[in-house]
């Protein structure tokens, strides 16, 4: 028994270990049409990013610094439908999804990346977030985002 040991203590371990490796992160949408239907149908918020992923220097520190965190996440997944709408420069997107993000972008008046615009799931805009101030924390970012949800 003594000689299996060391490999039942791995094992206990990677059992251990596994719900945390194995937690999916955040689901991110592409189409406005049907996150709007899953926080209808879930009776979530939906957050909705406008980013310019591939240029855009505070968009990619929100993503760093706030939205790839565990707690933000765990946060997200309760709460929100995440919907992003992207801006590339480098990089293409469809003619459907580039018109229809461009539609969003003036429908709700964006001028700055990052913007975070939150819809109730009546689709009814009760917050928003403009750029990114990297001294923020995580949690400051939540309380952000409960303010707007508690509206």
């Amino acid at each position: 028994m003594k000689k299996h040991r060391p490999i039942l203590l791995l094992t206990l371990a990677l059992v251990l270990t596994l719900p945390s490796i194995v937690r999916a992160e955040v689901e991110w949408q592409t189409d406005f049409k049907k996150a709007q239907e899953e926080a209808k149908s879930n009776h979530k918020f939906l957050l909705v990013e406008f980013t310019g992923s591939d240029w855009c220097p505070p968009c990619m520190r929100l993503r760093k610094d706030v939205f790839s965190t565990r707690e933000f996440q765990d946060y997200a997944n309760k709460n929100f439908v995440l919907l992003e709408l992207d801006f590339p420069r480098r990089k293409s997107l469809s003619k459907e999804l580039t018109m229809q993000n461009q539609e969003l972008a003036s429908r709700f008046g964006i001028e700055v990346f990052p913007s975070i615009i939150i819809l109730n799931s009546e689709g009814k805009k009760v917050g928003e977030l403009l750029g990114y101030d990297p001294t923020v924390t995580v949690q400051n970012y939540i309380s952000e985002l409960e303010k707007a949800r508690k509206s």
